[in-house]
C-alpha cells in the first residue's frame, strides 16, 4: 500500500514492546486514505522504562495520538489527564489522543468486539455467554457484553480467582464456572454464545485438550475466536463443523480501529466503507 504524505500530515503511531508484528499501522492508514483524512500511522517500539520520556517527546512533536499495546495499556493510566469511564472500570487504554498537550485514554476493546458481533449478525442483548479465559482480553469482552446487555456471562478460567475478578466487572450479569470439561459442556448447553480469550489455539501456542464441550452448545448458538493467526483455529472449526456460526479475531481487530480512529480524528467513520477495504489487507498480510 502507497502512503500519500504531506507537510500538513497529523502524526499517529501504536506503541508496544514488542510491536513491530502490529497490524495497526495497515489498518489506519488505509482507511485515512480512503476517508481522505490528512493523517500518517506510524509504528513506534518503546521500552517501558521509557514510556515516560516517550510521552514527552510525542508532545513535543505534535503527535495527535497513539494506540498502545501490551505492555503499555495498564501502564499508561497513572500518566493520563483524563480517562474515559469504560476504561477506567476496565483499568486499561488502547487509545490515547492527545489535545493540547493533555493525554486522554480510551479503551476501543470493549465496543470493538460489540460491533463485530453486531455486524456479523448476532446481538449480545439479552443473551447468555460463556467466556473462556479472564486476561485483559476476557475483561474487555466481559465488560463489553456487559454494557450491551448480556443477561450472563459466564466466566471459566483455570484460576477461579482470577474468573471471579472478570465477572466482577459486571455485578449482576457475571458469574463463575470451573475449568474442566464436564462444567463447560453443562454451561455450554445454556449459552448463545461462546467465546474463546485465551492463548489457545494461537500460533505457537498450546491447544484445547478437549473441545468435547463444543458438542453441547445448543442449536443456533455461536462461537467466537479472538484469535486472528491462524484465521480458523481448532476451536472455530470444531464448532463450524457442530453447524455454529463462527467468528475469528479480525473483526474485532478491524472494529476497534475504526472507533480508534474516531477517537484521534474527531470523525464518523462509516463501517460499510471501510470495512471491505479492511478485510482483504488484513487475510492477506
Amino acid at each position: 500500500m502507497n502512503i500519500t504524505l504531506t507537510n500538513t500530515a497529523q502524526k499517529l503511531c501504536v506503541i508496544g514492546d514488542p510491536v513491530t508484528h502490529s497490524k495497526s499501522p495497515l489498518l489506519q492508514n488505509a482507511m485515512c486514505q480512503a476517508l481522505g483524512l490528512d493523517y500518517v500511522y506510524l509504528c513506534q517500539p518503546v521500552k517501558p522504562e521509557r514510556l515516560g520520556a516517550f510521552l514527552v517527546a510525542a508532545r513535543e512533536l505534535g503527535y495527535a495520538g497513539f494506540n498502545a499495546t501490551m505492555p503499555f495499556k495498564e501502564l499508561l493510566i497513572p500518566y493520563l489527564d483524563g480517562l474515559d469511564p469504560l476504561a477506567e472500570k476496565l483499568g486499561a487504554v488502547n487509545t490515547v489522543c492527545i489535545k493540547d498537550g493533555k493525554l486522554y485514554g480510551y479503551n476501543t476493546d470493549c465496543p470493538g468486539y460489540v460491533a463485530a458481533l453486531r455486524t456479523g449478525g448476532f446481538d449480545p442483548a439479552g443473551k447468555r455467554v460463556l467466556l473462556l479465559g479472564a486476561g485483559g482480553a476476557a475483561k474487555a469482552v466481559a465488560l463489553g457484553l456487559g454494557e450491551a446487555g448480556a443477561a450472563c456471562v459466564t466466566v471459566a478460567n483455570r484460576t477461579a480467582a482470577r474468573a471471579q475478578a472478570v465477572a466482577d466487572l459486571i455485578p449482576g450479569q457475571g458469574r463463575t464456572a470451573a475449568w474442566n470439561a464436564e462444567a463447560l459442556a453443562a454451561e455450554a448447553a445454556g449459552c448463545d454464545l461462546i467465546v474463546n480469550a485465551t492463548s489457545l489455539g494461537m500460533a505457537g501456542q498450546g491447544a484445547f485438550d478437549d473441545l468435547s464441550f463444543l458438542e453441547a452448545l445448543p442449536r443456533g448458538a455461536w462461537v467466537s475466536d479472538l484469535i486472528y493467526h491462524p484465521a480458523r483455529t481448532a476451536f472455530l472449526a470444531q464448532g463450524e463443523a457442530l453447524g455454529h456460526p463462527a467468528v475469528n479475531g479480525l473483526p474485532l481487530l478491524t472494529h476497534q480501529a475504526i472507533l480508534a480512529l474516531e477517537k484521534f480524528a474527531g470523525v464518523e467513520v462509516p463501517p460499510e466503507k471501510v470495512v471491505p477495504i479492511l478485510e482483504p489487507l488484513l487475510t492477506q498480510s
